[in-house]
């Protein structure tokens, strides 16, 4: 028989992951977890990862939420947290984007890191993550939330797979050795209008190290980053709302730009 705990879990999923799929938002789902439960909001999370691989669904990466230390003071934690990059989650630079198909959508730039082999050892270093890296590439994330008016926590966000939506990737491939990641300023569009200016120091001071917590961390849960894997290493600067229609670019000094497009 499953105890309290683990029918709170299983209800949270199931609204989370009804909510995916009718587009409907719901209350926020914190207040049927224990407090500061983090491993209850992980367990959520996970839940609907594995009905959803079982559905056909391909996980081919991960995404850093929380980098920026404003948003982890205003949520009252003092680490990032994680998601799941799913295959049909991503795009490339100029396709269109369904606007009903991500649930409140905002808009973020990020660097994207595509890996050539496997973390999965003790201890993973900066060194270790630089040498496992094939490229980078200018990114989107159109962030979303199946929680009513993003009216959100930290358990909220992480039982919601990071408030995650949809990824656009750029297309021309940068190799680490010819961008500093740290210094690369950013400036996100919306139809020519500024809309948020950032650098790669807002991400934990580098986007670096946001995949080094990203690649120790996946190696705690016992899902380590493998070779071929997307990393998304968090916002470079403030998100910003979308609407109907809208056309954001992002352009990151030394990667190049990539835009994101959505329907009327």
């Amino acid at each position: 028989m499953a105890t309290k705990k683990e029918k709170a879990i299983t209800d949270a999923a199931r609204k989370i992951r009804n909510a995916w799929k009718n587009g409907k938002t719901i209350k926020p789902i914190r207040d049927s977890l224990s407090k500061g439960d983090l491993e209850a909001a992980y367990a959520v999370q996970q839940t609907n990862t594995d009905i959803w691989i079982k559905e056909g669904r391909r996980v081919i990466g991960r995404k850093i939420g929380l980098t920026a230390k404003a948003v982890q003071a205003q949520l009252g934690v003092d680490q990032p947290d994680y998601g799941v990059i799913y295959a049909d989650m991503a795009v490339v630079d100029g396709d269109e984007i369904d606007f009903g198909a991500v649930s409140q959508p905002k808009a973020e730039a990020e660097v994207a890191l595509v890996l050539a082999d496997d973390l999965d050892g003790e201890q993973i270093t900066l060194l270790d993550l630089i040498a496992a890296t094939a490229y980078a590439l200018p990114a989107i994330e159109v962030v979303g939330s199946r929680i009513a008016n993003w009216d959100i926590n930290i358990l909220d966000t992480i039982a919601d797979n990071a408030s995650s939506g949809m990824i656009v990737l750029g297309t021309r491939p940068v190799l680490l050795d010819d961008i500093d990641l740290r210094m690369c300023g950013m400036v996100m569009e919306n139809k020519g209008e500024q809309v948020s200016v950032g650098a790669g120091v807002a991400c934990l001071g580098n986007p670096l190290n946001a995949a080094v917590w990203l690649a120790r961390k996946m190696v705690d849960v016992g899902m380590p980053l493998s070779a071929g894997d997307v990393i998304m290493t968090g916002a470079l600067g403030p998100m910003a709302p979308i609407g109907p229609g809208e056309v954001i670019e992002a352009r990151i000094s030394g990667l190049g730009s990539v835009r994101a497009v959505f329907s009327d």
